[in-house]
């Protein structure tokens, strides 16, 4: 029978060992006051929480956390593609608002001929449409009313305040 010959070869060192490396880290954190910082920071435990707390409890702090949740909640439920056409549509808008000046030509009325003229524009219907449409949504959502916007949104009831 043949013996197995063993040969143990030790890899060449590339770089710093981990513990080189966490001493580095450490030492680091330390010139940079993250780890007094921390170590003060779990000291005054009990007073933090308090502060947070304290501030949490505020009327005003709950109404934002709400309104936030809020708006997670409805841009959680529209896909990126229409928020994206959305945002972009909107900012088309504002900037075409933005340059217009009120002495540019064709900033005059219409006349009873031009009001005929865009009755009878199709363009002008196709741009309009949309708009009302938008405006007939916003009135109906306006005229909703809700006590609990989470029971709202997700159909389930929920335990007033």
């Amino acid at each position: 029978m043949a013996e197995r010959i063993s040969h143990d070869v030790t890899p060449p060192r590339i770089g710093k060992t981990a513990r080189e490396e966490l001493d580095q880290l450490l030492e680091t954190l330390h010139e940079h006051g993250v780890l007094r910082f921390t170590n003060d920071l779990v000291a005054a435990n009990p007073q933090v929480a308090k502060v947070l707390v304290d501030g949490l409890c505020k009327p005003g702090t709950l109404n934002a956390i709400q309104n936030v949740s809020v708006l997670a909640m409805m841009l959680s439920d529209m896909p990126p593609e229409r928020f994206y056409k959305v945002t972009f549509a909107i900012k088309a808008a504002l900037d075409a608002v933005g340059q217009h000046s009120p002495t540019q030509e064709g900033g005059s009325a219409p006349g009873v001929s031009g009001v005929y003229k865009m009755l009878n524009d199709d363009a002008l219907w196709q741009a309009i449409l949309p708009l009302v449409d938008g405006l007939k949504a916003f009135a109906e959502r306006l005229d909703k009313d809700v006590d609990m916007p989470v029971s709202d949104y997700t159909g389930k009831a929920t335990e007033g305040p």
